[in-house]
């Protein structure tokens, strides 16, 4: 089958966020970045990163300085 994304329906599943990768996105939220901007940058749904703003995901992780 050619063509077929892992998912088996034609699309590749969208990025795990690691937790290196939490403190950029914690300090791109407090600097103020639109939430749908991030999740764009990391191909992931704007809820998880809202998970992470509220502490819901990761909140023993602190922000980058």
């Amino acid at each position: 089958m050619t063509g077929i994304a892992p998912d088996g329906f034609g699309r590749n599943p969208s990025y795990t966020i690691k937790p290196k990768d939490v403190p950029i996105i914690k300090k791109r939220i407090r600097e103020g970045d639109f939430l749908n901007r991030i999740a764009a940058d990391y191909d992931v749904n704007p809820g998880r990163i809202s998970e992470i703003k509220t502490g819901r995901r990761y909140g023993d992780i602190p922000a980058a300085p």
